[in-house]
């Protein structure tokens, strides 16, 4: 193994030959320079693994010393030592972005450290993650099969989402298939407890927050705070990506509460987002307000009266609930709510749908380059991040922050990267979507499904008499039975949503409060 390669830069270099010696003994190659114009010419020459820079030194100072190597070789990692505690010349060293900065007198030990925290940082995290998932992974396998309650399956959710995100850093991938194992094995029991326990749910009132309730139990009881309060909706948006976009919020705004609750079946937009804002089962829907209701098979927009079924929600709950509805699909309109957000101060509440994610899953299906970009779960998560980096969306939010909005956040389901084609035979009425199926005399494989044969039941419209609902379980998706292998490898890797998995139905609510500057 060849040693890492050590260059100390020093006016007394003489005076450091214990430190020489321990380091050695630990595995380090160390070479003394005792002025800067001599440190630059070994960094031309050697091909050094990290720097040892003393901060006072006559002719190049350390700063300027660093700003010459920072310019020849600017990843090459630089610890900064100096007895100057002057808060000044610190900001300027971390400004020129050095790796660490330690104050004289440094024992070996201290070096030691810094060392290991700067060239072995991710090696020693790998390590202490696997160790960690390991003594874990007992107790998630005998948890997963004494899962009663929807609690019990929000928490064991919650702990494979924190463990999905740790493992990916992991340049082994033998521990991340291990728990891909867990997680598909997670899911086929979760398909079994939601197929037990649904109907009662829906029926009864007596499980978690499901679509409908959701503006009922968690929405108006925050407007009551008297608050100007945003509530957006992220289309598509999973628990996983809301983890990994919290980050990027928590500089402008502190987080008040999390939950979790459930989408409706079907997970998808036409039926769990008209839930939302009508607070009422898709049957319901279909009943009470027939022109604003498309059955799958028809022709035209399915989401196209969310403002209105909001509007009789508000009336039907008797509240003075005065809102502003805004459906960003484009850029335009998110530049033009970034400008005028301020008028909406005056309202209760300010409702904000957003697309995007959902845009960035359909276009995985539909575009060549998206499916490079996100051939997996990590890269989708890591394509979600960047776009909400640099997007409107966080520009508004920030404004909303220094304006003094309440955030609540969420979405209407979330999505599963599909692997398994299930073959299913249906008519030409048969819906489309590739994780559930409406219509008439479908035939499939009973083990990849659930099936309810009573729309009724399922709170859910009937597009005919006999017509049935069956959802993907798992990561199947269904392809017909014509030109099966074209569509079924077309369509692999692919994120959908629709069925039943733990991606798809537990998703987050969050109320984010803005930070005081």
């Amino acid at each position: 193994m060849n040693k890492i390669k050590v260059l100390w830069i020093d006016d007394e270099v003489e005076n450091l030959k214990p430190h020489f010696l321990f380091l050695n003994s630990r595995g380090y190659e160390t070479t003394g320079a005792t002025n800067g114009q001599d440190a630059l010419d070994l960094i031309e020459a050697i091909e050094f693994d990290v720097i040892l820079l003393d901060e006072n030194m006559p002719g190049l100072s350390g700063i300027e010393t660093l700003q010459l190597i920072k310019t020849k070789k600017p990843q090459l990692p630089v610890i900064m030592i100096t007895k100057n505690e002057e808060e000044k010349i610190m900001e300027e060293a971390i400004g020129e972005k050095i790796s660490d900065y330690l104050i004289k007198p440094v024992n070996p030990n201290q070096i030691l450290l810094s060392l290991k925290k700067i060239l072995r940082h991710k090696d020693l995290i790998a390590e202490k993650t696997i160790e960690n998932y390991q003594k874990e992974f007992g107790t998630l396998t005998q948890e997963l099969h004494s899962l009663e309650s929807y609690q019990d399956w929000i928490n064991h959710f919650e702990k494979l989402v924190y463990w999905e995100l740790e493992l990916e850093s992991l340049e082994d991938p033998s521990m991340f298939e291990i728990f891909e194992s867990q997680k598909i094995e997670s899911n086929a029991l979760f398909g079994k407890f939601i197929e037990r326990n649904y109907l009662d749910w829906i029926n009864n009132n007596n499980g978690p927050i499901l679509s409908h309730d959701l503006f009922k139990k968690l929405v108006i009881p925050k407007l009551k705070e008297f608050k100007p309060t945003i509530l957006l909706v992220i289309d598509n948006l999973r628990l996983d990506q809301w983890h990994i976009i919290r980050e990027e919020l928590i500089t402008s705004h502190s987080i008040e509460s999390e939950i979790k609750y459930f989408s409706i079946l079907p997970t998808a937009t036409q039926y769990s987002r008209n839930a939302i804002f009508s607070g009422l089962k898709p049957i319901e829907i279909q009943k009470k307000f027939p022109h604003w209701w498309k059955f799958d098979h028809e022709e035209g927009g399915k989401n196209l009266f969310e403002e209105d079924l909001l509007k009789e929600q508000i009336k039907r709950l008797n509240t003075n609930t005065v809102f502003s509805f805004h459906k960003i699909t484009q850029l335009v309109q998110s530049q033009q709510l970034l400008k005028s957000l301020q008028n909406y101060l005056r309202d209760n509440l300010t409702v904000i749908v957003y697309n995007f994610v959902d845009m960035i899953s359909h276009a995985k299906t539909e575009m060549e380059i998206i499916k490079e970009l996100a051939p997996d779960n990590k890269a989708y998560r890591s394509l979600t991040l960047s776009w909400f980096r640099n997007s409107q969306l966080k520009k508004i939010l920030n404004k909303s922050a220094e304006l003094g909005f309440q955030l609540l956040l969420t979405t209407d389901h979330g999505t599963i990267n599909v692997k398994k084609p299930s073959p299913v035979i249906g008519d030409k009425e048969t819906s489309l979507n590739l994780r559930y199926k409406t219509g008439r005399s479908i035939t499939y494989d009973s083990k990849d499904v659930l099936s309810l044969k009573d729309p009724d039941l399922l709170g859910l419209p009937s597009s005919s008499i006999n017509s049935e609902y069956i959802f993907a379980n798992q990561n199947n998706y269904f392809v017909y039975k014509n030109n099966f292998n074209h569509y079924a490898n077309f369509f692999k890797n692919t994120f959908q949503h629709g069925g039943v998995s733990l991606e798809e139905m537990i998703i987050p609510f969050v109320q984010l409060n803005p930070k005081i500057k």
